[in-house]
């Protein structure tokens, strides 16, 4: 019945609401000067997932506090596919923080995600994906996309076209552009040159952590390493539980030093050239640890750390 990907076209409806309550995504969105910026994150987010800035359509975008509900077209049943799987593995979201965090300029954005299509809540049956899709397919686009959209899809394709002429392997056709041309993989690659953070209404480049920041952390965590790695689980799959509990069990002998220094180094494994500077920042400030942070950013390298 719709097995044909040329006449396949379904509907949904994607929600999305920042769990900081400093952050507040509507209101990101409706202000001129961040809205390009939340609709860069939403567009790169959105082609991360399906491999393809072509693999979804955004139609509308509503704000109603606390969330940001955006109406998502797909026109390929493989498209739909590959968001659901990139969806229910937690990629999509956390692409999208990573893309709100660089569009923004914020030390982190820590977004909640759901996706209903009609009265079908999706998030609870993603194990099911022939389900999904059969309640995305049922639920046709009631609207074409929204002018200010299409407004913003042009400024979007202005930008990447500009910024692809000013590589030095131009491209003939910018429609032809995907997400990792365009901005930070979410994936594991090197960071670009220019990375920024904010921290403290400072402005700090960002790279990976290096063997000096895992000992500045071990050594000065102290016992509230556990709350860190409870920060930087959100993220991070290898840190989910009960790794945090079982690294305190099995290096209890060895001390806070040891546990502290086991868990950064399992964050550092399995985010590879992902374990940036600006994550752990970012879970020291959650944590209330400024010392720490501001040592390990080198703004008082002669001083000794006093927390």
């Amino acid at each position: 019945m719709a097995d044909s990907s040329d006449l396949w076209i379904g509907s949904a409806y994607l929600f999305l609401q920042s769990t900081s309550e400093k952050i507040v995504l509507p209101s990101l969105y409706g202000s001129s000067h961040q809205k390009s910026s939340v609709f860069k994150a939403l567009k790169l987010a959105l082609a991360d997932s399906t491999g393809s800035l072509h693999g979804v359509d955004m139609l509308k975008v509503h704000c109603s506090e606390p969330h940001l509900i955006i109406q998502l077209k797909f026109c390929m049943r493989e498209n739909c596919r590959k968001f659901l799987q990139s969806y229910r593995a937690g990629l999509f979201r956390e692409s999208l923080q990573n893309h709100l965090q660089v569009t923004l300029s914020m030390t982190a954005v820590p977004v909640q995600v759901e996706l209903k299509a009609g009265s079908e809540q999706l998030d609870r049956m993603l194990n099911e994906e022939e389900r999904c899709l059969d309640c995305i397919y049922k639920e046709k686009p009631d609207r074409l996309r929204d002018e200010e959209i299409a407004e913003l899809e042009e400024s979007f394709r202005s930008l990447t076209c500009r910024q692809q002429s000013n590589n030095t392997t131009p491209s003939n056709n910018c429609n032809s552009l995907n997400s990792s041309s365009l901005s930070y993989c979410s994936g594991g690659s090197s960071l670009p040159p220019g990375a920024t953070f904010i921290f403290q209404e400072q402005q700090f480049a960002n790279r990976t952590l290096t063997p000096d920041d895992h000992q500045k952390f071990a050594k000065l965590v102290s016992k509230k390493w556990k709350q860190v790695g409870r920060s930087l689980q959100k993220n991070c799959r290898a840190l989910r539980d009960p790794v945090i509990d079982n690294l305190a069990h099995e290096y209890d002998r060895e001390g806070l030093y040891e546990q502290a220094y086991q868990l950064l180094l399992k964050f550092i494994q399995s985010e590879g050239k992902r374990a940036t500077l600006q994550r752990l920042i970012a879970a020291l400030e959650e944590n209330s640890l400024i010392t720490l942070a501001e040592e390990l950013l080198g703004l008082h390298p002669s001083e000794n750390d006093t927390s």
